[in-house]
């Protein structure tokens, strides 16, 4: 068997130390599915003195992360710091211009700065790998860029963010309303103390952007996934999604328009209203799943644990098996993104306002005489068409009224047009909510 591959860890928080616990558990198994041992030499984290849990002692303490790619003893740096910036992308940047390869968990700089790494990479003839990066243990990047790798990707999207996930399936559960069911996610660990990237919608658009790229061979444009998260779900929606038929995820949603000629990339993360009888309505907790269409596999359902250290750490460690078996038969690093850089496509960004689909739209109003009428006169202006509605009023909120409706198919536009047509109206307490309905 041959010299180990020689890793270096960036990062010593959950998953960087259940990288070290899985390393050291099935050594003997990974060495043979890798063709050589996988042995850790070097560490790195912001507190020397921290407990982890894990025996720190086997392995050389560097107090400078940002130059462990320039140890003659590192082969591949594992970088799980975080953050789109800073000590991480530095790191990352003197990793691979020192020659040596880079697996990373960090979805947000992969989506800010992937372009630019994988450039490097290609540049210096080794592996950029991120299969942590999305999904935590899913090996949906895998999936996507070799499994499915003779499909035309036609549409791509899933739920990507686990926290979100298990607020809303907490909310079905037990009735309550989005802030109570948030404090306790805190509580129990599932939501950070600021928990704006998760609930806001930029953790799953960060992955969104990876994605999209994967799948269309397009340059990664995080900067144009439209972004709304679950803040503004109230216990009541989900009840009202329950009684049609529909449950509520947060979806993120990519696919390509070439209605004027052109192909643009649309990405979206929004909350949807899923059918029940949808895959992705049986997603509970803080699983993950991601759903690609492909024009001769069909659709093909990636789901499972999107986080925690064993999952995120698992991935990290079958991109270091690639990377160690592609060393071993002499294999040159294959691109980052499917096709090399230089390939990618700089799509501009699809509009929303030519989609067509059913749309849920929500108004909190006062109680009093003509509103309803109101509403339903600005929906007719702008044409679209009503499915159904529901007027329902709070006794818990002054004699507030919640009127809720469902569009039959129609373009997006025609919405939008509609809220347009109502803004400033007196009679709305507060903007309304829409969520696009999930079709086949």
């Amino acid at each position: 068997m041959s010299e180990p591959l020689r890793i270096a860890l960036a990062g010593l928080g959950t998953v960087g130390a259940g990288v070290i616990r899985l390393v050291e558990t099935n050594a003997a198994l990974i060495a043979r599915r890798a063709g050589r041992p996988i042995k850790i030499t070097a560490v790195s984290a912001r507190d020397r003195s921290k407990q982890r849990g894990v025996d720190l002692a086997p392995y050389a303490w560097e107090d400078d992360m940002v130059i462990m790619g320039e140890r003659a003893d590192v082969d591949v740096v594992v970088e799980l710091v975080g953050g789109s910036d800073g000590p991480a992308l530095a790191c990352a940047r003197t990793t691979i211009e020192a020659g040596k390869a880079l697996v990373t968990a960090n979805k947000a700089m992969i989506a800010h700065h992937g372009l630019e790494l994988a450039r490097k990479a290609e540049a210096a003839h080794v592996a950029l790998k991120f299969e942590a990066a999305v999904a935590g243990g899913i090996p949906v990047i895998k999936g996507l860029r070799e499994g499915a790798a003779a499909n035309e990707i036609e549409r791509v999207y899933g739920i990507l963010n686990g926290t979100c996930n298990f607020i809303l399936s907490a909310m079905e559960d037990s009735g309550r309303d989005f802030a109570d069911v948030l404090a306790e996610a805190q509580a129990k660990g599932y939501a950070e103390a600021d928990p704006a990237f998760d609930i806001e919608g930029i953790d799953a658009a960060h992955k969104l952007s990876i994605l999209a790229a994967i799948s269309f061979g397009a340059e990664i444009d995080f900067a144009s996934v439209e972004t709304a998260g679950i803040g503004r779900i109230l216990a009541a929606d989900i009840a009202q999604a329950e009684a049609l038929g529909y449950v509520i995820r947060l979806i993120g949603m990519a696919d390509t328009d070439s209605s004027d000629g052109t192909i643009r990339l649309f990405q979206r993360v929004q909350p949807h209203l899923v059918p029940f009888d949808h895959p992705l309505a049986h997603v509970d907790g803080a699983t993950n799943a991601v759903v690609a269409e492909g024009n001769f596999s069909g659709r093909l359902l990636f789901q499972g644990a999107g986080a925690g250290d064993g999952p995120t750490a698992s991935a990290v460690v079958a991109d270091l098996i690639d990377i160690a078996r592609s060393m071993e038969n002499g294999g040159e690093a294959g691109p980052a993104f499917s096709v090399p850089v230089g390939e990618l496509e700089a799509m501009a960004p699809a509009p929303s306002g030519n989609r067509l689909g059913r749309a849920y739209l929500r108004f909190l109003v006062a109680d009093r005489p003509g509103v309803l009428a109101e509403i339903t006169a600005a929906m007719r202006d702008a044409g679209v068409s009503i499915e159904s509605l529901i007027q329902k009023g709070r006794h818990d909120t002054g004699g507030e009224v919640l009127v809720a409706l469902v569009t039959h198919e129609g373009p997006e536009s025609a919405v939008s047009e509609a809220l347009r047509l109502l803004e400033g109206s007196p009679s709305l307490t507060q903007p309304p909510l829409v969520m696009q309905i999930l079709g086949e």
